[in-house]
């Protein structure tokens, strides 16, 4: 049989109950192993994980360790190590459903002028989240859109006043056609700012989906959103801190600003830096910051697009 799907987990030091439930969704799905491969990228763990992990169960399976650590760097690693046309993304806590794969493999068939799909990403709470957590506009990685399928295209007219569209792919489950993927690749390689935008150890960046899905549409191909593709997206408790959904409301609204800028969309307008800190100081009233853990999370979103705007360039 033809190999289609090149299936890629790029991780760095993975909760192994978590990834065990991942490996073992792969195992289960419909597609035979035949017509898929199956990368693990091990992006500079502590420890090493080809010595802890079995894949043999997959007779086209890989251990590939990548050193350079940033998710950025594995995905270019996973581009260069992979074979096959379509390249599945699956992050070391997305549980797909068993027709994952098949249904990607005919999707894409079925529409050759897509370069990129994403679909539901449903959470799974470790715990409960605190009742304020839905006010902060924060999904995780988490969505559901509905079952009708939306396909989008840039044409030049809507290049000329570009807008993104909110059904774009996310990365939990992200499904890149390779000769799509190769223009953001060949475009990102000695690119100093787009190398930056990916998740890099604890650091909280983020933007490289966005920046990947603009450059494939710029690039002439369609992106879409096929309910039939489904994961569960497990979310560990310790991402429902106040902390860490504050660092990553600020890291998202500033990359957002960037990522924007990346492709020519600039609705903020470039500020001085020296204005930062009247500009933070002038929110922090605004949101009410001391008032509840909400406030304080959404004032740190306002920093962070402060933040972006001071890092424009004129």
């Amino acid at each position: 049989m033809k190999n289609l799907i090149s299936v890629i987990i790029c991780t760095h030091n993975p909760r192994r109950d978590y990834l065990d439930r991942v490996l073992n969704s792969l195992k289960s799905q419909t597609l035979s192993k035949e017509e898929w491969e199956f990368l693990l990228i091990d992006n500079a763990s502590e420890r090493v994980l080809s010595k802890e992990i079995d894949i043999t169960w997959h007779p086209k399976a890989r251990h590939i360790r990548e050193e350079n650590l940033g998710l950025t760097a594995a995905r270019i690693r996973a581009f260069r190590e992979s074979v096959n046309e379509i390249i599945v993304f699956v992050d070391d806590d997305n549980v797909i459903e068993e027709n994952y794969l098949k249904n990607t493999a005919e999707i894409l068939q079925l529409n050759p002028y897509i370069g990129a799909i994403g679909g539901k990403s449903i959470a799974e709470f470790e715990t409960e989240p605190e009742y304020w957590f839905h006010e902060l506009g924060i999904s995780l990685g988490c969505r559901d859109l509905g079952e009708e399928i939306k396909v989008c295209s840039w044409t030049q007219k809507d290049i000329e006043n570009k807008k993104y569209p909110d059904f774009a792919p996310i990365g939990a489950g992200l499904v890149l056609r390779k000769t799509a993927f190769a223009t953001y690749f060949q475009r990102i390689q000695n690119n100093i700012d787009g190398l930056s935008l990916g998740r890099t150890g604890k650091k909280l960046t983020s933007g490289e989906d966005n920046d990947i899905v603009m450059t494939l549409l710029e690039s002439g191909w369609s992106i879409g959103y096929f309910p039939q593709l489904k994961l569960t997206h497990l979310i560990p408790k310790n991402r429902l801190t106040k902390e860490y959904l504050a660092g990553i409301k600020r890291a998202i609204n500033r990359s957002w600003v960037q990522v924007l800028d990346m492709h020519g969309i600039r609705p903020w307008k470039k500020i001085s830096r020296w204005t930062l800190l009247p500009r933070k100081l002038k929110a922090f009233f605004i949101y009410q910051a001391w008032k509840n853990e909400a406030s304080y999370i959404l004032w740190q979103g306002a920093c962070g697009i402060f933040e972006g705007q001071a890092n424009l360039f004129l």
